[in-house]
């Protein structure tokens, strides 16, 4: 298969490639499109034959669990069997925008869009691109990211490319995402919200709408049974190359590597001492959340593609403001 790649501007966005891709998507095809997170792989959420095709092109493992996107809250009701208030106020405050939800599904949403379970994971991106496709197509997308499974999640079009060249029909390339890092997931079917994956919207942000919510420290994945959310898995989001974390200063680690003749890659804050040494790759990240969460994923592909042996991680402070970026990081770490 050829993986056609479109342009297209998001400030202005051209109603023909809008069409274009749609017309793949009622066909049963695959779309990559721009998410403010990070780019999703789209099927038709509702057509278990288009969804099998997204679990075909990750290699995905059929106990975790998609995500299906809508183009506007009231979309809901097409996809779950109860709209709570928890919900409804959750998705005034945050919709569109970075935020999952889980809650009880109806029986027009295929099993294999959620591993099996009673529950369906919805949200409303906050991308003009995204959302004019999603209008266009008329129905509900499941959308994981579009990377294979278990490798780096794509922030521009390249990565796609890189991952699902051939796989997929059409790449809607509208440049890097802002956000960097993956929704926020909240089960709603509980008594007590929980958090199933942090993300760019803190647990703080919630409470100060739910009241309490129960965090995800005491949960364990079961990898062989079906998920409650993705980004579950114990490795995910990982680069080729193996990666390892150090709290805070890594610089001794990074120092113990290079003299063992070995390529490394360090992504940390501030001025490393071993910054000039050869063999080192540095990269200073952002000290905000934000702006290290909008470059991360870059930075690991950038570093997967430069033949290194090992790359090192100094892990951003242990609180909740980092806590996204700590999740995503030690799910990446193959040692």
């Amino acid at each position: 298969m050829n993986t056609k790649i479109l342009a297209i501007d998001p400030e202005k966005i051209e109603p023909d490639a809008i069409v274009q891709a749609a017309r793949i998507l009622w066909n049963g095809g695959l779309v990559a499109f721009p998410t403010e997170t990070v780019y999703g792989l789209g099927a038709n959420a509702l057509d278990a034959a288009a969804v099998a095709r997204i679990f075909a092109a990750k290699g995905r493992p059929s106990s975790n669990p998609l995500i299906v996107h809508l183009h506007e809250a009231s979309e809901a009701r097409k996809v779950v069997a109860a709209w709570p208030t928890a919900a409804n106020r959750l998705a005034e405050r945050f919709w569109p925008g970075p935020l999952t939800l889980v809650l009880p599904k109806r029986p027009e949403v295929p099993d294999i869009v959620t591993a099996g379970a009673p529950t369906v994971a919805v949200r409303v991106p906050a991308h003009p691109v995204a959302l004019a496709l999603l209008r266009s197509v008329g129905w509900p997308l499941a959308a994981p990211s579009a990377n294979r499974s278990s490798e780096l999640s794509p922030t521009r079009a390249e990565h796609v490319l890189r991952s699902l060249g051939g796989r997929i029909e059409l790449i809607l390339d509208a440049g890097p995402t802002t956000g960097g890092i993956e929704s926020t997931v909240l089960d709603l079917t509980r008594q007590l919200p929980r958090l199933l994956r942090p993300g760019l919207i803190r647990p703080a942000e919630l409470e100060a709408i739910l009241g309490p919510i129960e965090r995800t420290s005491d949960i364990q994945a079961v990898e062989s049974r079906a998920l409650p959310s993705p980004g579950m898995l114990s490795r995910h989001y990982a680069p080729r190359t193996p990666l390892e974390c150090v709290e805070v200063d890594a610089s001794e680690r990074v120092e113990q590597l290079l003299a063992q003749g070995l390529h490394v890659g360090w992504v940390t804050f501030s001025p490393a001492r071993a910054a000039a040494a050869p063999g080192l790759v540095y990269v200073p990240m952002p000290e905000d959340p934000a702006g290290y969460a909008a470059q991360l994923y870059a930075v690991l592909h950038q570093l997967d593609d430069a033949g290194l042996d090992r790359l090192v991680v100094s892990l951003p402070p242990d609180t909740e403001a980092w806590a996204a970026i700590r999740d995503r990081l030690r799910r990446a770490a193959h040692l």
